[in-house]
């Protein structure tokens, strides 16, 4: 991924900072537009990583926003998305949140819970505006992914249960201004195979029809998004197989005549183009256990520290022989034991000022950044078509 360009430019730059090589998110874009049917329509999730440069290109193709706070549907706008392409998810929406949405006229609403209706149903009708919505309902479809990224399970605090639909659909009754519009279902993130989809597709299937029975067709089921990336070898698989994932839905969703499809799609188109770039500050080599420690940490990208997420570590260093490579725990500077990118990582024997790639990490890396330790802001580094820009 790295050429000799590139890494020598590097080493003139303050490290740590963020790498976003454009072009690989440009042909996954490409390629995510051919995949898709036509009548699909995909909204970008912006928790995946709400930079603006990022963003400005999934708007140009097309894309609609998938937003779970206010910060992200100002984002959204300010980007440039049209209000009837952004959707507002999330379980705990503010009164303030709601009203930034309501005033803008977003495409939808995702629902999920009977306070929240009634919620918004009062802050709507204070507006004199009728808000569109989509009930998240919890098809109880395990993602078999990380417990805290899974989403569908009774057990988690997302979405409408079931056994609740017969109490909202009363509810709903009585709302005056609220429009139900659609089902809005998401099961996890990183979901790396197949199969949680296609149970997705049968649930929503019975779901959808037990709507139809009762007289309600709804205009659009929303399928979320979750599909994971290949962690391990970033390189070998820079884009994910969009063909395969789109042609589950095609196969096992059963439709109603003139219901249209989404998706919310986010760390499957971002997190392969970018990397977090940093520098050995200190090398401790122990009797069992080597240390380097790097200018990056948890505060730059939190994933290992907060799930246990492998990321691909390399050095962009010129290659060595392999009897001079060595293991080594990649540790950061923040005052946490958990601040640690990988354990016993193979790596050519590194000395202080050297340059690592934590790669995959254009996906809730940056978004998920902190001052903890009161640490400085990290910049982003940009090329495309051979060009670099250094962004701030």
């Amino acid at each position: 991924m790295f050429n000799d360009t590139q890494r020598n430019y590097f080493k003139t730059l303050k490290t740590p900072f963020y790498y976003y090589d454009m072009e690989v998110l440009n042909q996954t874009l490409q390629q995510l537009k051919a995949a898709a049917p036509a009548d699909y329509h995909i909204h970008y999730a912006l928790k995946a990583n709400a930079n603006p440069e990022i963003l400005q290109l999934i708007k140009h193709y097309g894309l609609g926003a998938d937003c779970v706070s206010g910060n992200e549907v100002k984002r959204a706008l300010e980007t440039g998305f049209k209000p009837e392409e952004i959707v507002f998810a999330g379980v705990g929406k503010s009164d303030d949140e709601i009203l930034l949405g309501l005033e803008n006229d977003i495409f939808c609403f995702n629902v999920e819970s009977s306070h929240e209706l009634l919620v918004l149903n009062q802050l709507a009708t204070q507006q004199g505006k009728t808000a569109s919505i989509a009930l998240r309902i919890n098809p109880n479809v395990d993602a078999y992914t990380h417990k805290y990224i899974t989403t569908g399970l009774e057990e988690n605090k997302f979405g409408i249960n079931p056994y609740e639909l017969d109490d909202i659909l009363s509810l709903l009754k009585t709302l005056k201004n609220i429009r139900l519009s659609g089902l809005h279902f998401h099961i996890g993130s990183q979901i790396t195979s197949l199969t949680p989809y296609k149970n997705l597709c049968s649930r929503v299937n019975e779901i959808n029809q037990f709507f139809i029975h009762k007289g309600l067709t709804v205009e659009h089921i929303n399928l979320g998004g979750g599909l994971g990336i290949n962690y391990k070898e970033p390189d070998t698989e820079a884009i994910v197989d969009f063909d395969a994932y789109f042609q589950v839905f095609k196969k096992f969703l059963a439709l109603h005549p003139g219901q249209a499809v989404h998706f919310e799609l986010g760390r499957s188109i971002v997190a392969q183009c970018g990397s977090l770039i940093a520098r050995v500050l200190y090398i401790k080599n122990g009797i069992t256990t080597n240390f380097a420690i790097l200018d990056a940490g948890m505060t730059e990208l939190i994933r290992p520290a907060l799930y246990q997420a492998y990321h691909c570590i390399q050095s962009l260093e010129p290659a060595v022989s392999e009897e001079r490579t060595r293991k080594y725990d990649v540790v950061g500077p923040i005052c946490e034991s958990s601040d640690c990118f990988g354990k016993a990582v193979v790596l050519p024997e590194l000395k202080r000022g050297n340059l690592l790639a934590i790669r995959s990490a254009g996906a809730y890396g940056e978004v998920m950044s902190s001052r903890y330790n009161l640490r400085d802001e990290t910049r982003s580094v940009y090329s495309q078509l051979g060009q670099i820009n250094v962004g701030f």
